[in-house]
């Protein structure tokens, strides 16, 4: 199966400011959309979603593509991706878009990423927000970088597309202050360990 898409969309925000303080360096968020036709519109319950799973990897590699270059200078810290499912289709389908053989070409794009992906799905109306969780790229434990982008596609995804959604940040949360591990401490130990 090949996904048909209909069209990308790039979403880019440099936040430089945050309570009051001016940051050293902008963090770039950068959340790249690709809506495709969704095959299993309007079919009902569809047992095997494995093509739809194959046909994923071609639009992580054209999304991670989009993404690197959205957020260019800067580098990959933190990620999070999301799917909004017409109204004609299930939640699962976009689930079955957002698996591990959709990621990994991401993951090579950004240089590898050993934390999971935090992710969020659900069927909606064209229009409808959603708060796409995010994670530090190599270690979920990561606190600063809890963070996510509210993503809104005004006129989408109709009820036979599916929106994906990818997100990155070059940094963690700006002024952030609760502890925990950081992001110089995992680049540290991933240093220590390939030696």
């Amino acid at each position: 199966m090949q996904l048909n898409v209909r069209r990308t969309i790039v979403t880019v925000e440099d936040r430089s400011e945050a309570e009051g303080r001016k940051a050293a360096v902008p963090v770039r968020k950068a959340a790249v959309v690709a809506i495709v036709e969704n095959p299993f519109a309007g079919k009902g319950y569809v047992e095997d979603l494995g093509p739809l799973i194959e046909a994923s990897v071609p639009l992580g590699r054209m999304i991670a593509k989009l993404a690197v270059e959205a957020l260019a200078p800067f580098e990959v810290q933190s990620y999070g991706k999301g799917g909004i499912v017409g109204l004609a289709g299930a939640q699962e389908h976009a689930n079955a878009l957002l698996t591990t053989a959709f990621a990994n070409p991401i993951r090579d794009a950004i240089g590898g990423a050993d934390a999971w992906i935090s992710s969020m799905t659900k069927v909606a109306a064209p229009g409808t927000m959603i708060d796409v969780p995010m994670n530090h790229k190599d270690d979920v434990y990561v606190r600063s970088h809890y963070d996510g982008m509210s993503v809104v596609v005004p006129d989408g995804p109709q009820p036979d597309e599916v929106a994906i959604i990818f997100c990155l940040a070059s940094g963690g949360r700006q002024n952030a202050r609760v502890g925990g591990m950081t992001h110089d401490e995992v680049v540290a130990r991933k240093a220590k360990a390939s030696v």
